[in-house]
């Protein structure tokens, strides 16, 4: 252990950790110099220390987890890096293949931003814990369900991610002006590459796609998530009533949670809002030292990743391991979810409801992610309806 400390401070990134190398479901620490026969800190380790190491360990397991959820399996390159970051399916052909001129220029040392797409369902998605192996997309199947950026600032000490509402019109490449979510049911991840682009004229670096159905297995391997419902919602048409309170919630219940928009006032952006709680939520379940602590409850975090998302096929498991490793000093609450300003509804000439951005906001908002400036535009900008709140519907 004193030897990879050091390699730790003088900058170098280590061997890839054994699952029990440093952290023990009693969430004491192996490696301790120092230590009795007993376990017990030696009269001469001064505790302050030891915490503070042991911190930085959990810390480091907490982001194996969380970006395992966020990133597609990033975070498990710690911990037998070829099986689960294989697991993560690669999606060919992901961007468009436009020439530079006619895409935004991306600019250097500003982060890295993702895009994450997900489905309404993925066909031939197996229940049994085994992988899927449906593709990722097939021409005319499936719509996307949710749209959000993810900003990893360059410093690696923030995130922002941002939801844009399925419904919100948009120009798609070739077909005019449409939902944003009918863009991946042309044209696939390139197509909806190519359209989020010329929304936000922002380079996006990579793409993952989610089913929200497989969050399912990833919700039931925490231990279920707690979600607090400000003010009872009641039922209305086939949406279920939600009654005012914390409800802990497996996974099936954190499914209807998110994909129910029907029985809230503002529908489609108030789901997008959930979408985003209930990420948070799992979030802080991740981090919770029962999962960490626990090998079992970790395992099938893990083993579930692979068939909840895909990446594009840039991401090597290479990658994946040195991006975790470059965020390891990111804390939880640097995290932070808003949706796209909203400018209001509206209806298309068939009747169609439909999702209108608040243009000058959001140009505002672009603006702040393709630089790099999140922090400066949250301060900004904190007061905002569109930014995620402690209450949501």
């Amino acid at each position: 252990m004193a030897a990879r400390e050091r390699e730790e401070a003088a900058g170098e990134r280590p061997a890839p950790l054994s699952l029990f190398e440093d952290v023990r479901a009693d969430g004491a620490d192996d490696g301790d110099e120092g230590a009795d026969a007993a376990g017990g800190p030696a009269p001469s380790e001064d505790g302050e220390a030891r915490r503070r190491r042991r911190t930085r360990r959990v810390l480091v397991w907490t982001l194996v987890a969380l970006f395992a959820l966020l990133l597609g399996g990033t975070g498990v390159a710690y911990w037998t890096v070829d099986h689960y970051a294989s697991s993560v399916e690669r999606i060919p052909g992901a961007f468009p293949t436009l020439p530079a001129d006619k895409q935004p220029t991306a600019v250097p040392n500003t982060g890295t931003t993702f895009l994450l797409v997900g489905l309404d369902a993925r066909s031939d998605v197996p229940t049994t814990g085994t992988e899927a192996k449906a593709p990722a997309w097939k021409a005319g199947a499936q719509r996307s369900d949710t749209m959000m950026l993810l900003h990893i600032a360059a410093d690696r000490k923030s995130a922002s991610i941002v939801s844009l509402a399925r419904d919100t019109l948009v120009d798609i490449p070739g077909h005019g002006k449409a939902k944003i979510n009918a863009a991946y049911s042309w044209g696939g991840p390139s197509l909806m590459v190519e359209t989020v682009q010329n929304l936000t004229g922002i380079r996006i670096d990579h793409i993952g796609v989610i089913d929200w159905n497989g969050f399912r297995a990833l919700t039931d391997a925490v231990g279920g998530v707690d979600i607090t419902i400000p003010q009872t919602i009641e039922a209305r048409g086939d949406a279920r009533q939600w009654d005012a309170g914390t409800h802990h919630m497996d996974g099936a219940e954190a499914l209807l949670y998110v994909r129910e928009r029907h029985g809230l006032p503002n529908g489609d952006l108030d789901r997008s809002k959930r979408q985003q709680n209930f990420l948070r939520a799992l979030m802080i379940q991740t981090m919770d030292a029962g999962t960490l602590g626990s090998p079992a409850r970790l395992t099938g975090l893990l083993q579930a990743v692979g068939d909840v998302v895909s990446v594009d096929d840039r991401l090597s498991n290479t990658d994946l391991y040195e991006l975790a490793w470059s965020m390891r000093g990111l804390r939880p609450d640097g995290v932070r979810f808003m949706n796209a300003p909203f400018g209001g509804f509206d209806s298309t000439a068939d009747g169609q409801s439909v999702v209108l951005l608040d243009r000058p906001a959001a140009a505002t908002l672009w603006e702040a992610v393709r630089n790099d400036r999140m922090e400066q535009y949250l301060a900004e900008h904190r007061t905002s309806s569109d930014t995620l709140g402690d209450s949501v519907r």
